[in-house]
């Protein structure tokens, strides 16, 4: 009989909460809002300055290597001619210490070099001079 009564008592009690009504509180819905985004700032591109090809140049074991007005130059990226950084001038130096004829045996460029002209063939030096 117990277990009668106490199933009639736990039904009653689930009517009853039924019976009184659920209270829903409605709050406005929260609104998410981002923080700022992060502005990053780029410096500006290391310049470039690139010249025609030079009379020779030669490979240096890592980067082709050619002397132009005074300052050593490098095959950059793209094709262009770049003058040499320090660290790589030092490296350069450092072959060249090991290969002192470069110049006999480097490349010849028979196009316009970084003045804008044709490098002179030995035959016009040996007309120049006679």
């Amino acid at each position: 009989m117990e277990i009668k009564n106490s199933r009639v008592v736990g039904l009653f009690t689930c009517a009853a909460a039924l019976a009184s009504g659920c209270t829903v509180s409605v709050r406005p819905p929260e609104v998410y809002i981002p923080p700022p985004q992060a502005v990053v700032t780029v410096g500006a591109p290391e310049a470039v300055v690139t010249v025609g090809v030079p009379d020779s140049y030669v490979w240096d074991g890592v980067e082709y290597v050619g002397f132009v007005g005074g300052q050593y130059m490098y095959l950059g990226p793209g094709g262009g001619w770049a003058v040499c950084e320090p660290w790589r001038l030092e490296r350069f130096h450092g072959w060249e210490r090991g290969h002192p004829d470069w110049r006999r045996t480097a490349v010849r460029n028979v196009g316009p070099n970084a003045r804008g002209r044709a490098p002179a063939r030995k035959e016009q030096r040996k007309e120049e001079h006679k």
